[in-house]
This record gives C-alpha cells, sequence and structure tokens, in this order.
C-alpha cells in the first residue's frame, strides 16, 4: 500500500494521499463488500467454528446464502432502513451471517458486549435503541435469556413479536441463534429464520441497493476505558474502507487462515479480523471465548497462519501447559519480535504492522505503516495518516495547532470518522473545522510521523518534565520476565507525580525493583525512569472491554499500595 505524507510547513497539520488515489478499495457498503468477496471467492472456505460436535465451515456461498437468510427473517420482522439491531453473540459463524444479513436489510448492525453485566446489558440495549435482538444464550457461566427475563419480566409472559417494554420502548423480536426452544418472547433460531419464508431473495437485493455508502451501518460501543461506554455510530464507507484496507495493512494472501480471539463487537477485532481476512480470500477460524490451550489446538488443527491476540494473551498462550506440545509451523504471519515466534516449530522474519494509530471512533486506523515497513522508515512512530485523513496537533487548551515537533492533542478528520456519538450533538464532539479532537497525547516528527504517547490525563507531570507511560511501558516490556505492565502517575508532594510502574510478572519469573530498573535506565532517561516499580496479581488488575488495563483503577490501587508501604 503507497503512503505518504504531506505536511504543512512549519504546522503540526498532516495529510495522507487523497481518497482517490488510494488502491484496492472495492464496494463500500456492508451488503455491497459481501457481494464482491462472496463473488469473487465463492467455494473457498470463509469461516469455520470447531466445536463438540465437530467443525462447521462455510463457504464463501454459504456465508452469503446465510446471511441473506437472515435479512429475509428481519424484513420479516419489520426492520427497515436505519433500524437496529442488536447482535450479542460471541465468535461464531452466526455473528458474521447477523451482522452481514442485517446490512443487506438495510438495518445498522448494533454489536453489544458478551462480557456485560446485567447492569452493563441493560444500558447498552436502552442507549442502542434495538428493535431486534440477536442472542447467544450461553456464554461461558452466563444465561442471557435468564437476565432479558431478569432486566424486563414481561419478556417471560409475551409471545413472540408481541413483546411491549416501557423499559426497552424500540424492542420488539428477540432470537437465540444457540436454541431453537423459545422462551416468552426469545424466540428459537430456526423459528426466526422460518419468518422470512415468504420474503423473496430478490426483495433482498432491492433492500441492498437501496443503501448508500454514506448511510449509517454499525453501532459500536467504545471500551469505556475513560468513563462508560460511548454508541458510536459509523457510515457503511467507513467501515468499508477498513474493511479492505486492512488486507493491504497486514500483506494477507488468499493462503491466510487467521484466529483472532477477542470478540467482534470491538472495531479492532471485526475490522483486522473479519476485513484482513475476507478481503484476502482467506479462512477465519472463529474461538467463541478466550481460552489458551483450546486456541493453540485449534492454530495447530487449522494451520492457522495469522493471529491477532492482545499483549497479555500472548503471555497465556506462551504459559499455557500445551505450549510445547502443538505444531505452530503454519504462522505465516507472525512478528519475529513476538512471543509466539519463540515457539521451536515457527520461523518468521515477519515485521507485523504495529507502527500505527487510531480509535473505535475512526473505526481503527488513522495513521499506520504496513506490515514489512522497515525500521528506518517507521523509526518509533505510529505511522502517516492513511489516505483520505488530515491530523493535527493542537494545543489542548486554546485548540490551536502548536509548530511541528511540539506536543499536544492530536486531532483528526477523514472519510472514516464516525457519524457521531449516540445522544450527543455533532457540534459538541468536533471543531469548527471539523476534526475530531481524541484526549490523545502526540506529536509530529520533521518526517510527518505520527508519535502516539497515550491518554492527555496519563501524561505524568514529575518534576516539572512531561512522561508519556507509554515510552516508559514499550521499554518495560522488553523486559525479561515481564507479562504485563502500565505506568501510571501517583500524587507526590515533591514532584507533583511520582512515576510508578505496575507489572504483572510471566509465571515462574522471580522480579526484583533494581533489576527492572536497571534494564529501563540503560535506554530511557533519568527522569524517565519509574521511581517505584510495583508488582501485582493478573487477577488483581482492571480491565476493559477491549482489554486495556483501566488507568484510574490502577493508579488508585497503586497509591493504596505505596501509602500502606507493602510495595
Amino acid at each position: 500500500m503507497t503512503m505518504s505524507a504531506n505536511t504543512v510547513k512549519g504546522l503540526s497539520l498532516v495529510r495522507g494521499i487523497p481518497l482517490a488515489e488510494e488502491e484496492g478499495i472495492g464496494a463500500l457498503t456492508l451488503g455491497g463488500y459481501l457481494k464482491e468477496v462472496a463473488d469473487r471467492f465463492g467455494s473457498r472456505e470463509a469461516a469455520a467454528l470447531r466445536g463438540s460436535d465437530g467443525v462447521e465451515r462455510w463457504t464463501y456461498t454459504d456465508l452469503w446464502l446465510r446471511s441473506v437468510d437472515v435479512a429475509r427473517a428481519l424484513l420479516a420482522c419489520g426492520v427497515g432502513k436505519g433500524t437496529r439491531v442488536g447482535i450479542l453473540m460471541t465468535n461464531r459463524l452466526e455473528f458474521l451471517s447477523s451482522a452481514f444479513g442485517t446490512a443487506l436489510a438495510g438495518g445498522v448492525a448494533t454489536t453489544l458486549n458478551t462480557f456485560s453485566t446485567p447492569a452493563e446489558l441493560q444500558v447498552l440495549l436502552g442507549n442502542s435503541g434495538c428493535s431486534v435482538l440477536l442472542l447467544e444464550r450461553s456464554v461461558l457461566k452466563k444465561d442471557f435469556a435468564a437476565i432479558l427475563l431478569e432486566l424486563e419480566p414481561k419478556i417471560a409472559t409475551a409471545t413472540p413479536g408481541k413483546l411491549i417494554s416501557h423499559k426497552f420502548p424500540f424492542l420488539r423480536y428477540l432470537a437465540m441463534v444457540d436454541s431453537n426452544e423459545s422462551v416468552g418472547a426469545i424466540e428459537g433460531w430456526a423459528s426466526f429464520l422460518a419468518r422470512g419464508k415468504d420474503i423473496s431473495p430478490e426483495l433482498v437485493d432491492a433492500t441492498a441497493a437501496t443503501v448508500s455508502p454514506s448511510d449509517p451501518g454499525v453501532l459500536f460501543f467504545s471500551s469505556g476505558s475513560t468513563g462508560k461506554p460511548k454508541g458510536i455510530l459509523s457510515a457503511h464507507r467507513g467501515v468499508c474502507l477498513q474493511l479492505w484496507r486492512w488486507r493491504q495493512w497486514l500483506g494477507l494472501d488468499q493462503d491466510v487462515r487467521s484466529i483472532t480471539t477477542n470478540g467482534f463487537f470491538w472495531s479492532g477485532n471485526f475490522a483486522m479480523g473479519v476485513g484482513g481476512t475476507l478481503s484476502a480470500g482467506g479462512s477465519l477460524i472463529l474461538q467463541r471465548t478466550f481460552q489458551p490451550e483450546e486456541a493453540l489446538s485449534i492454530m495447530e488443527a487449522e494451520r492457522v497462519s495469522y493471529i491477532f491476540a492482545w499483549p497479555h494473551q500472548w503471555a497465556q498462550l506462551v504459559d499455557a501447559k500445551n505450549w510445547l506440545d502443538v505444531d505452530l509451523s503454519a504462522l505465516k504471519y507472525i512478528d519475529a519480535n513476538s512471543p509466539l515466534a519463540s515457539h521451536p516449530t515457527v520461523t518468521s522474519s515477519w515485521i507485523d504492522a504495529t507502527h500505527c494509530y487510531g480509535n473505535t471512533e475512526t473505526f481503527t486506523l488513522s495513521s499506520a505503516f504496513p506490515a514489512n515497513t522497515p525500521k528506518e522508515v517507521t523509526g518509533d512512530s505510529h505511522g502517516q495518516p492513511v489516505a483520505g485523513n488530515t491530523i493535527k496537533i493542537v494545543d489542548p487548551l486554546t485548540g490551536q495547532l502548536v509548530p511541528m515537533g511540539e506536543r499536544g492533542e492530536i486531532a483528526v478528520k477523514g472519510p472514516t470518522l464516525m457519524l457521531g456519538y449516540i445522544g450527543i450533538p455533532l457540534d459538541e464532539v468536533l471543531d469548527a473545522d471539523g476534526f475530531f479532537h481524541t484526549g490523545d497525547g502526540g506529536y509530529f516528527d520533521d518526517q510527518g510521523r505520527l508519535h502516539w504517547e497515550g491518554r492527555l490525563n496519563d501524561i505524568i507531570k514529575t518534576g516539572g518534565a512531561n512522561v508519556s507511560p507509554v515510552e516508559i511501558d514499550t521499554v518495560i516490556a522488553q523486559c525479561p520476565g515481564v507479562k504485563i505492565t502500565k505506568t501510571v502517575g501517583v500524587p507526590d508532594e515533591l514532584l507533583g507525580e511520582l512515576v510508578v510502574a505496575c507489572i504483572v510478572p510471566q509465571d515462574g519469573f522471580e522480579l526484583t525493583e533494581d533489576a527492572v530498573r536497571t534494564f529501563v535506565k540503560e535506554q530511557l532517561a533519568s527522569f524517565k525512569v519509574p521511581r517505584r516499580i510495583l508488582f501485582f496479581g493478573e487477577d488483581e488488575l482492571q480491565w476493559t472491554g477491549s482489554a486495556k488495563v483501566k488507568s484510574s483503577e490502577l493508579q488508585a490501587l497503586a497509591t493504596k499500595r505505596l501509602k500502606q508501604g507493602n510495595a
């Protein structure tokens, strides 16, 4: 993928290449996207899910036909253009047919987090305004049918399609993907699909044809790392651009067999996993919930060549009991510096596309360097603006552009920028020039490369200097024996804030403060070296939905630990 930066002399404003010059982009509605990949790759395997009863495999043609079936059922339920359809499922085949089927019916696929507590689910359902809810009943120890009956007792006494709820006034239809039995107003999957028997596939085609790239396509929710999750509405064009781009950013070919261990209800996993794989004509190997030993067994059995996982999951895979018993030689698209590349069956010189920056509000990346970009090009940056994007660095107080090289707040606009937050006027979100102010700190270097330094409210002000916890954690993560690292600022009378690194050691490693500090001193200036290093068990940390450690909770925990003197 050709990328270049167009800078404004002297000011921190950088543009990507014009969108019209970008190559490799296809249909810009989700229905059109599915039709294009289905026509192109037809009989190739699109996705597979291993279960206790064997392996279920769908070709691209199967995925198309199953999505049309869902669309027919949704149209029979009265779904119209812009109707929100909730999808409360793990990574299973029906998640894909439900999302694309919603698009074909003209609706808005509204993805809901399966880690939600009952209270959180109530908020998500209330804020999303779903008219239809397609759910997976049994997820780990949760029974979502029982939870829904508890949230709205009227569901238990209503019949399918006849629900009238004051708590969820738009909600009319509910269906369970993993059951053919009805529970009150929640009907089984076969009954739901049967609703579409009188809806012709030609009507689905006609409905999908009315959808334009600028129409609302999906409603995802932020991970809630800085507060309650926000509903983020994105247009078909923005989502589809990223689906096509991820295949190019990762450099995947038709041979790719991908596994992602995280829910498609997060934008990154949907864009990277679904888009990166299907745009290439590869196969998406599904795992409903992350189980390290199972994931390794699946990777061996399915000859997985690409895996996307969060850093703490890499460590769990390496620590898994069957780590040395599996054959991972099919891993082709694995960063040479990844913990998985240390497996005795893996040989890799591939460089992952980790030099990048993005948000749910831009449906993943707004700046990037593609995979296999050499270090002399990427440096330690987070990429250059992607096609059609403009990124600027502004003074967080005045909103004014800062000179090139100065630090400030990252603001972005471009073709993948959200249509807006649910319930918040757009003029309260964007500035007068249409930029979204991210709340993240960073700067541009003289080559137009973006450097992200973390949340502005996470920047540590110590002894008159500003310290980026991201920079510190990048170094600490390379220290042998470190499984998870998160650096925070703890209030200090003398320095303003104390730089404190919070570390979860790998199993079997005995780490000490002195050993970690000595390691960090070799790579960072003295004022960036943590004054204190605290060690925690993984179960002591609190996580957001997208596997980010909650900074505020960790800061409070570290402050308490230091006060108690139990470090």
